[in-house]
Formats: C-alpha cells, sequence, structure tokens
C-alpha cells in the first residue's frame, strides 16, 4: 500500500514541473508573510505591506498553477520571474532577498521544465534497404557528409 502511495507520488511529481512550483510558492509565502511580522522586523511599514501581500499571493497561485496546469508552466515561470524581481523593490527587499532569489529560482525551473516525450516506437516492417553510394561525376563515391558537401 504504502509502496503504491509511494509510486504515485512520484509519477505525478515528475509529470509537471515541481521544484520551480515549490520555489515559487515558498517565495510567495516568504514575502507575503514579512508584512505581517512584527515593526522590528519590518523595514518599510504602511501602504508597501499591501503590494507584499499581493504579489506573495500571486506567486502562490502561479506555483500551484504549474502544478495543476503543467500546460501553463512558460506563463507561470515568466511571471514569477517579474513579480520576484519586482517584489525585490516594493516589499522590503523581496523579503529581505530571500523570497526574490526563490522566486527568481522557482520561475527558471519552471520555464525551464519539458515533460518527458513517450520514447518512438520502431515500426514492426523491415528494415528499410540502404541505397548504394552513387559514383560521382569524377568517378570517386559520394562523401558520407549529410549536408552533402564534399572533400
Amino acid at each position: 500500500m504504502l509502496l503504491s502511495l509511494w509510486r504515485r507520488w512520484r509519477q505525478w511529481r515528475r509529470g509537471r514541473p515541481f521544484w520551480g512550483g515549490l520555489f515559487a510558492v515558498l517565495a510567495g509565502a516568504e514575502i507575503c508573510a514579512l508584512p505581517l511580522a512584527p515593526l522590528k522586523v519590518m523595514l518599510q511599514q504602511g501602504i508597501a505591506g499591501i503590494p507584499s501581500v499581493l504579489m506573495g499571493i500571486v506567486m502562490i497561485v502561479l506555483g500551484l498553477t504549474a502544478w495543476f496546469s503543467p500546460a501553463q508552466r512558460s506563463l507561470a515561470g515568466v511571471l514569477t520571474t517579474l513579480i520576484a524581481t519586482a517584489a525585490l523593490v516594493m516589499s522590503n527587499l523581496g523579503g529581505f532577498l530571500i523570497g526574490t532569489l526563490l522566486g527568481i529560482l522557482g520561475g527558471g525551473l519552471m520555464f525551464a521544465w519539458q515533460p518527458n516525450a513517450a520514447a518512438p516506437r520502431p515500426s514492426p516492417g523491415p528494415p528499410d534497404p540502404v541505397p548504394p553510394h552513387s559514383p560521382t561525376p569524377t568517378g570517386t563515391t559520394a562523401h558520407p557528409d549529410p549536408q552533402g558537401a564534399q572533400p
């Protein structure tokens, strides 16, 4: 039972940009949590807390989007990187740089992730015969270069 559950978890995790989404969620949580911290910890106070919370929530949503809709990974990755960079200026140095660095890393991982392509299956028919080298006009055989360059 536990082995089956672990295999299903691994299959789900490998079928989407899991680590990019996780870093984006962690970055959003970091950026979102700092405006709610005590005044001694914060660098800015007041209206600057609203964009911080909104940017953190959007980054969390983008990380979840990468998990549950992998087809949108490119857009989510680019937006996560842009928001993390904007958070550097707009919200307490982007969560004291931790949120910005996690967001840039997560956005890059989301954008770079590619799904596993299924291996092409060979056709059951006989293999194609290899045509013999035809002689060139000078009487020598053709060079095996696929682009057709001659020595």
